[in-house]
């Protein structure tokens, strides 16, 4: 195997609910990562682990950042980002799958502390100003309806 075939996979679980005032999302405060620290992210989010299915990460992801049960059956998928930092770094060279999720056992909180400063509901027409950019993008999609299944991010 060559070394030119690198790609970093992620997996992303947007936690969704419906309330009086619209559509809200579930995002954390990024602290102490050394990645976007002080930018709301996506409620659960993490890489793919070897031997692991991106539908197995994103139920782990909700239950070690949320503590959370999630089934594989109630992630939604909402699209692939392919995205490059441009740089040349294999480690900046990614797969994002995101997903939604209405479903879900247990009360979100904040189990890794060290890296989130806190966690909130956010309506989807009244988001933070800082939000970690690619996923800006598909905050912004998921308010206006929807995505293309594959989007890209950082290419020129």
């Amino acid at each position: 195997m060559t070394d030119r075939f690198r790609l970093v996979p992620a997996a992303y679980v947007v936690l969704r609910r419906q309330d009086k005032g619209g559509d809200e999302v579930l995002l954390q405060l990024r602290a102490n990562t050394g990645y976007r620290d002080g930018y709301w992210a996506t409620g659960a989010a993490g890489h793919v682990e070897a031997d692991e299915s991106v539908l197995a990460a994103a139920v782990r992801e909700a239950a070690e950042e949320l503590d959370l049960v999630i089934a594989e059956a109630d992630l939604e998928p909402v699209c692939a980002m392919h995205r490059t930092h441009g740089n040349g770094r294999p480690v900046d060279e990614r797969v994002d799958f995101f997903f939604t999720c209405r479903h879900w056992t247990g009360e979100p909180r904040r189990v890794e502390q060290h890296k989130a400063a806190d966690l909130r509901w956010f309506r989807l027409d009244a988001l933070p100003e800082r939000v970690v950019p690619h996923e800006r993008v598909v905050l912004d999609g998921l308010r206006a309806g929807g995505l293309p299944p594959i989007v890209t991010y950082g290419f020129p």
